[in-house]
């Protein structure tokens, strides 16, 4: 299939285009609204506790891809943590689910900014209606084949980069460099902030696209660490900067009330209606190409995984290779769930499902490969512990607010599990199943 990268194809810059592309697109302008909407008028911390958490995490996967740089990236990990057995494969399979979710967040998040520019509502059928105009947009590049990728993510992380820190230093600088957030209250809603931090985890977890891109990265046993870092350091420096920059710039009921394109609302009062135009041009940019890169990261996860044998494979009648099939199917997902979701529970889908892996990875390197890799074991249960507060937290918020949520995401992590022990013949050992060519 055309597109695919190939052995040392992508360098360090392009490796850290690669991360930040993917977080910028998911992150700043999907869960800022919903971020301070759990944790109150300080929700800029969230975005450094996130920051805290996600590196606490990332040891675990730098350390796994130094030694083991893979295409595989996450599947290679979980092999070699629990062996060829469902839960490798289950896990492997929610990770590839949270990236789905990402898409369809990132895809509503699109229609939502491009909305502000016509005075449309978030209620509108515009909105899946766009954001499955925008997926299968992606589709369409994806198959058509992109022999620049890495100069293509390189040029959309300058352009959001650059457009975003440019945004924040403007709202800041109109607001008189004022840290102080506009809302009245200064008391932190200690059970609401921790719940926060899951969201903004979500903002970060693009990292992983950098592990699953570990054998095509220019000396991937020093260059795979070193992206993830620095992406990494990238996003949180701009997260906070915007974060900042919202909250001077709105108060908390206007950041709630214009909770899916907040960062445009906040831009309306220094810049008037062309500082609503600039944000939302970004935005565009940021969320079309951060679904880019997802679906074919994705397709070629999915398609490494049915030729490892742990999932089942079905043509339909397509024709071409198993990543042209496996893209199908990625875009197809996507379009359902931003169809039947709102941001609020697509963001809470995803929380539960990569928090859930993330712990799981942890555990697996802990027991068996902490040794075989140098790693600090009081690091890697330090990561499930701060994944489990959190968890726990977001789970006790949303059992209040929102329990269907809760119950879905039980329901399809037990219904993976499920799926994956009967297909294959062990929980972390023996055979792999069948899948229909």
């Amino acid at each position: 299939m055309k597109g695919q990268y190939q052995p040392n194809s992508i360098s360090l810059i392009g490796g850290i285009s690669m991360g930040t592309g993917v977080m910028i697109g998911a992150g700043i302008f999907a869960l800022t609204g919903q971020i301070a909407q759990l944790a109150g008028p300080w929700f800029p911390l969230s975005f450094l506790a996130g920051a805290v958490v996600t590196g606490f995490s990332a040891y675990t996967y730098v350390k796994m891809s130094n030694a083991y740089p893979s295409a595989g990236g996450i599947a290679m990990i979980l092999q070699k943590a629990y062996g060829p057995g469902a839960i490798a494969a289950a896990l492997s399979l929610l990770m590839a689910f949270s990236m789905v979710i990402s898409e369809s967040l990132v895809a509503r998040t699109f229609a939502s900014y491009l909305l502000r520019l016509f005075g449309a509502g978030d209620d509108s059928f515009l909105v899946p209606t766009l954001g499955v105009t925008l997926i299968l947009t992606a589709y369409a590049v994806n198959v058509s084949g992109n022999r620049s990728v890495g100069f293509f993510s390189f040029l959309m992380a300058m352009i959001k980069v650059g457009g975003i820190a440019l945004f924040g230093l403007a709202a800041l600088w109109a607001g008189g460099f004022d840290f102080q957030p506009r809302a009245g209250s200064t008391e932190v809603p200690v059970a609401g902030f921790m719940a926060s931090v899951a969201l903004s985890i979500l903002a970060f977890k693009g990292f992983t696209t950098i592990t699953n891109s570990g054998a095509e990265i220019v000396d991937p046993h020093r260059n795979v660490g070193r992206a993830i870092v620095l992406s990494i350091a990238v996003c949180t420096v701009l997260y906070l900067l915007v974060a900042l920059a919202v909250g001077a710039s709105l108060s908390m009921e206007e950041i709630v009330a214009a909770r899916d394109y907040s960062l445009a609302r906040a831009a309306e009062p220094a810049f008037g209606s062309y500082g609503v135009y600039f944000t939302v041009a970004i935005a565009i940019v940021a969320t079309a190409s951060g679904v880019l890169a997802s679906i074919f990261a994705v397709s070629r996860m999915l398609a490494m995984l049915t030729e490892m044998g742990l999932v089942p494979h079905r043509h339909f009648g397509m024709p071409g290779p198993i990543q042209a099939h496996t893209l199908v199917y990625t875009v197809v997902t996507a379009s359902v769930l931003t169809v039947l979701f709102d941001l609020g529970r697509i963001a809470a889908l995803g929380a539960f499902f990569y928090l859930v892996m993330d712990m799981l990875i942890h555990w697996g390197v802990w027991r068996r490969l902490r040794n075989e890799i140098g790693a600090r074991g009081w690091v890697l249960l330090a990561a499930i512990a701060l994944d489990a507060l959190v968890l726990g937290a977001f789970t006790l918020v949303k059992l209040r607010s929102d329990p269907w949520i809760v119950a879905i995401s039980i329901i399809c992590i037990l219904a993976v599990l499920g799926f994956e022990r009967v297909y294959l013949t062990g929980w972390t050992s023996g055979d792999r199943g069948r899948h229909d060519h």
